[in-house]
Formats: structure tokens, C-alpha cells, sequence
């Protein structure tokens, strides 16, 4: 005989996406014109006009990590990078987050950037244990680490 709290716990983890289904929708999260505004600017590599645009937004909102994250990587990813800004923003992030992911993978980055994959390796742990399920920014620093390790090591 089967037992009836199989089903009972099956249906009560379903009940909720049921419910969606039926054509309630959860509310959407608003979007940040600011990381919009970003988004244009990075999507065409516009580095510099990026970094304006964080950089005011920093200034206006320096707890919001998502702007620090985000000002630190447009930074890392223009033509002559200041890695100690790139730092500076990317710790700040993770001041105000320390859960935040991309900070995280991006931190991460930047340690290959100047040679440091033991650091890299630091924030891949962490996001290990921030990553119950697997996640993108788990996987971009380790392929990143790997690249790096295949590439220096081989020298």
C-alpha cells in the first residue's frame, strides 16, 4: 500500500506554479534605467559612455551594488584599465552584497587579469557555495580559470 504523503508533499511543492499557470503572474520586478541605459552602452562596447553613466549613478547611489559591480566591470573591460578602481568598485560590491554573484565572477576575472588565479579560485568557492544549483556565473569564472590555467601553464 502506498502511502498518501508522497502525493500530499508533491502536489503542496506544485501548488504554487499551479497557481501561476492558472493566470495569476507574479509581479515584475521594475526595471533599472540606469542598468538599461548600461545595457545600450555595453551591447555596442561603448565603454567610455558606460562608465559615465555609472559613474554618475555611483555617485547618486553609492549603496547599490549593482552599479559598483557593473561600473568596475566596464571599467576592466575598457581599452587601458585601472585595475585598482576595477578592485575598488568590484569590493565595494560585494561590501554591500556579499552574496552578490556577478561581483563574484567578475572579481574573479580581474585576479586572472593581473596574475592572480589563486584569488580567481577564492571567488569560485565562494559561488560554489552560493550556487545550489549550477550557475552561470559558477561556470563563465570556471571556464575563465581553466583558460587561464591551459594558457600560463603551458608556457
Amino acid at each position: 500500500m502506498k502511502s498518501p504523503i508522497r502525493p500530499f508533499i508533491l502536489s503542496m511543492l506544485l501548488l504554487p506554479g499551479a497557481a501561476l499557470a492558472a493566470g495569476d503572474s507574479a509581479p515584475a520586478a521594475a526595471a533599472d534605467p540606469v542598468l538599461e541605459r548600461v545595457s545600450a552602452a555595453t551591447a555596442k562596447q561603448d565603454w567610455v559612455a558606460a562608465q559615465a553613466i555609472l559613474r554618475d549613478a555611483v555617485q547618486k547611489d553609492p549603496g547599490n551594488a549593482d552599479y559598483h559591480n557593473m561600473y568596475a566591470y566596464t571599467i576592466r573591460k575598457g581599452a587601458h584599465p585601472d585595475m585598482s578602481l576595477v578592485f575598488k568598485h568590484y569590493n565595494e560590491a560585494l561590501r554591500i552584497d556579499p552574496n552578490h554573484r556577478g561581483a563574484h565572477e567578475y572579481l574573479g576575472e580581474a585576479y586572472l587579469m593581473v596574475n592572480n588565479p589563486a584569488r580567481a579560485k577564492e571567488h569560485l568557492a565562494a559561488l560554489d557555495k552560493l550556487c545550489f544549483f549550477p550557475c552561470s556565473e559558477h561556470s563563465d569564472l570556471k571556464k575563465a580559470i581553466a583558460e587561464y590555467e591551459r594558457t600560463h601553464l603551458a608556457r
